[in-house]
Parts: structure tokens; sequence; C-alpha cells
């Protein structure tokens, strides 16, 4: 039997649920969709969001033949040969085939140049997913070919939607007496993943003798823990781990961090994935704590790209203690969050004339740069002027954090401006 994921795959867009901010009916791709011009695409975003089920639901609404290959267990012969199946298709067909490449990250250089003649001369319309950053993982040439649509984790509501359909509309489902009493274990184990969250529902179900289920949160997990397994059996466990790493090292516990790396280790998992994501955390969790994380897991991502394994797994260990071991600071992650927020809540507010260049003589008129005094004339290198538009003078965003160099940072800023941000 199908898992029940499998089982209710939605078969058309009215059916799919998400991802509104890119298939909503004035969207781009649903227009796309409707005319017929679609261009070939990546879906990038986390496991068990719907790319597959996208990608399907597209093929069908446009009426075209359909390929899949998988990136786990493809190679350039395979690429070739649905290609050449895709150009005799052509000659009798005016729908260019979609061709759909899971995991399209997992393809080497190699496998992804052998796409790129056939993307060009539109032999098909190519639909990669990846759980990857494109830029990072799709060669720029075929990147540049494709148009990239970003695929949300989805909400709560979304997935409440899913495990009310599932109840009622699944063929095996539907023929037992479920009542969905709590659903909060079953959302907080699926993490946003529709897959884990059906495979959870699945699980629970089936493990109740008879026909009556009610489904509450401590029932959940209870089965849960006793199929853990089962549960993991797609190996989306990865995710599990990475997310264990990378918080004991934002916890500052070497030895957790060192165990979960070599778990990945063990399992395959690609160094530079890892390295990239040290990257990430050096400026996410460290910050101005410690700017030294930042140049170390740079310098270790451009180690382990050329070293390769097994030895990148001593670098990576050298940073990953030298990070764990680091202050902690998330203050500039948070200032950069707080003035995104600020611009989407003012929108474009007008920058202060006397901060504006003034090139000609009708913008000087205007006033532009009138009264700006460079700091690098006056003692210490600091006048204090006014760098905010007039709407959010004072505006506090950088807050620095509790350690020993912003703490500096703190007494330096406090020192030049005073009350005017709080410092």
């Amino acid at each position: 039997m199908q898992p029940l994921a499998e089982r209710i795959r939605p078969k058309s867009l009215e059916q799919y649920i998400g991802q509104h901010h890119i298939i909503g009916e004035s969207s781009a791709l649903r227009s796309a969709i409707r005319q017929n011009l679609l261009p070939s695409i990546l879906l990038w975003g986390p496991p068990g969001v719907g790319k597959t089920s996208l990608a399907l639901i597209i093929a069908n609404e446009l009426k075209r033949p359909f390929y899949l290959l998988s990136a786990i267990n493809s190679g350039v012969k395979d690429v070739r040969e649905v290609i050449e199946k895709a150009s005799d298709n052509n000659l009798f067909n005016q729908n260019k085939p979609v061709l759909f490449i899971d995991e399209i990250h997992r393809f080497s250089k190699s496998q992804q140049d052998s796409l790129l003649g056939a993307v060009e001369k539109g032999v098909v319309t190519l639909i990669g997913a990846t759980t990857e950053n494109p830029s990072f993982e799709v060669i720029p040439a075929l990147l540049s070919r494709c148009q990239v649509y970003v695929l949300k984790p989805l909400e709560e509501k979304e997935l409440l939607s899913l495990l009310h359909y599932a109840i009622k509309e699944d063929e095996f489902l539907s023929k037992k007496y479920v009542t969905l009493k709590e659903h909060e274990a079953l959302i907080r184990l699926s993490g946003g993943d529709a897959r884990k969250l059906l495979n959870a529902l699945e699980i629970t179900v089936n493990s109740f003798d008879e026909k009556e289920v009610v489904i509450t949160n401590d029932v959940v997990l209870q089965v849960i823990q006793q199929n853990l397994a089962l549960y993991d059996k797609s190996g989306e466990q990865h995710y599990d781990i990475i997310s264990a790493f990378i918080k004991s090292i934002r916890g500052s516990d070497p030895n957790a961090a060192l165990y979960y790396l070599a778990r990945m280790i063990k399992g395959g998992e690609d160094p530079l994935f890892i390295a990239r994501r040290l990257l990430i955390l050096s400026s996410e969790d460290i910050g101005n704590a410690n700017p030294n994380a930042l140049l170390m897991a740079n310098n270790c991502f451009n180690a382990v790209n050329v070293i390769g394994m097994p030895e990148a797994r001593i670098i990576l260990s050298q940073c990953v203690t030298y990070l764990a071991c680091s202050a902690k600071s998330n203050a500039s992650y948070m200032a950069i969050d707080e003035a995104l927020a600020a611009v989407d809540k003012n929108g474009d507010l007008p920058v202060p004339l006397h901060l504006r260049n003034a090139p000609t003589k009708l913008m000087k008129a205007m006033n532009y740069g009138k009264d700006y005094q460079y700091a690098h004339s006056f003692e210490n290198n600091f006048v204090e002027l006014e760098f905010l538009p007039d709407e959010l003078s004072g505006t506090k965003f950088y807050d620095p954090g509790n350690n020993a160099r912003e703490a500096e940072q703190r007494n330096y800023l406090k020192k030049l401006w005073k009350e005017k941000y709080g410092y």
C-alpha cells in the first residue's frame, strides 16, 4: 500500500495547499500556467512543502508529457536518454515535455551541463526541485535560464487543513472514525513538512486496532517514540541532525557539536553543506562578539572545497570547536531584521537633504548636500549629524550584545551619541 502522502497527493492547483505567494490567483506563475507559457523553473524549499506535487500539477494543467529523474540515482546517461525521448516526443507533440529533476542540487557539474542544450533549444521545460540555495548548487549557465521560486514551510493552519483533508478523503482513513481532538504534537513533529505530518498521522491511526480513533497529543508522542525508525524512514532525519548540530554550537557545547558532525560525516553528508552552515552561524550567532569567527568559517569553507574528504573532517572539526567555544551574539542578526521591519512599516522614506549628492547645479539649488559635515575633518573623526530620515530619528536597530567586544562598541557609541540612541 502506498504511503498516505502519496495517496492524497493533490491533482490540481485547487487541491494544492500552501504557497499562495507563488501560485495565488494573481501570481506570475499561475498566469504562465494559464497561458501555457511556462519557462524552466527551480523550486527551492525545505522537504515536504509540495515541490514534487507542484511539478506534477503543472505538467497536468499544461497537458504535457512528464519525465521524472531523481538526482540521487540518475547519471549523465539517464539524462541523455530522457532528453532523447523528449526530442522524439516533440516531433509528434506541439507541447514540449516537462522534465522534473528532484534534488537537482545533487547533480554534478557534468550532469547539469548535459541539461543545458535541451533547455536552451526548448526540447524540454525543466522543473528542478532543491532544498539547497540554487546560487550555490546550480551552475550559472543553467541558473540563468531558470526562474527561481522559493517555497515556504507550511503554516499551522495549512497543516491542520491537510490533516482534516486526509482524515476525510483518504480511502483508508475515511473508513475509520477518526477524531482529531488535539493536533499540536502532530504539527510540532512535522516542522512544517507535510510528508512528515502525514507519516505521523498514518502511524498514529494505524496504532489503533479498533475503528474508533481519538488523536491526542499524548497518544501521538507515545506512538511516534515507539516507531521512531519508521517515522524517519524517508531519510529526513538528516534535517534533525543539522538542526541539533547548529543548536549545539549556538549553545556552546563543542562535544555535542562534534557528535553531530561525526553523525553527518558517517552518513555521507556533503562537507560543503556543513561548511556553509558554519558560515551562516558564524555571523548569525557569534557576529561582533568575535569577528574572527566569520574569517575562520570562510577559511574553513575554502579549505574544505580545496581539500575534500576524508581530510576535510579535520578542518571542519577545528572550525566547529572554535565556533562552539566562542562568545556568542545575535545582535547584528537582530539589527538587520529590525531595520527591514522599519522599511516594511515606513516605506521609502526620503533621504535627508544634507546626505544627498549634488552633482548638478539644480541639485545644489535644491539644497542637496547643504550642511553636510565631513567626519574626518573633526576631532576623533566624528561630528554629531542626523543620518536617519526625520521619521526614524533616534531609532536604535543595533543593540550590542553582552560580551567583551560588543561592550567596547556600546561604550564607544554611548560616548559619541550620548543619550540619542539609548546606549
